[in-house]
């Protein structure tokens, strides 16, 4: 019974440097895999870090060219606000002169119905600020035609703008 036990024994711390051989190479395995993970870890953030540069990057450009098309559209409403004041400043000077022409023909019909003009010349006088009138119309639809145009290419920028925000 003694070499059974001395067998058992024996086996017993077999085992027990089996086991400590083992522990010693999952210690050694566990840092080696622990480095390989790391690794792959590190090569994902870097990856991942490349990809939020390249998404800054791209976001940075679409806020420029967002500011330099504002701004351009900025310019553009300004000079057509300007543009649109002066024509209104000329439309209230001929509507003036036109109103101030209708007086004076008027003026000049009544002097003829007193028998104190020429009939030839008020007639004269009539036809002319007709002319007067409808130059004065056909400027006015010239006008709004070119403001319509103007503002459509704005209008249509802003409606892309604001589809683009949605």
């Amino acid at each position: 019974m003694s070499d059974m036990t001395d067998h058992e024994r024996r086996i017993s711390a077999a085992l027990a440097r089996i086991g400590a051989g083992l522990e010693r190479l999952g210690q050694r395995a566990a840092p080696a895999a622990a480095s390989e993970a790391d690794d792959a870890l590190r090569e994902a953030l870097e990856t991942e870090r490349a990809a939020n540069a390249q998404l800054s990057e791209r976001v940075r450009a679409i806020r420029e060219k967002q500011e330099t098309t504002l701004g351009a559209l900025e310019r553009k409403l300004a000079a057509a606000k300007t543009e649109i004041e002066q024509n209104l400043r000329d439309l209230v000077w001929m509507k003036r002169a036109n109103a101030d022409l209708s007086a004076a023909n008027r003026a000049l019909a009544d002097a003829a119905e007193a028998g104190l003009a020429d009939p030839q010349l008020v007639n004269r006088a009539m036809q002319a600020e007709l002319a007067a009138l409808r130059a004065e119309r056909a400027a006015e639809v010239a006008e709004l035609d070119d403001i319509l145009a103007g503002l459509a290419p704005l209008v249509e920028a802003t409606e892309q703008m604001e589809a683009g925000h949605a």
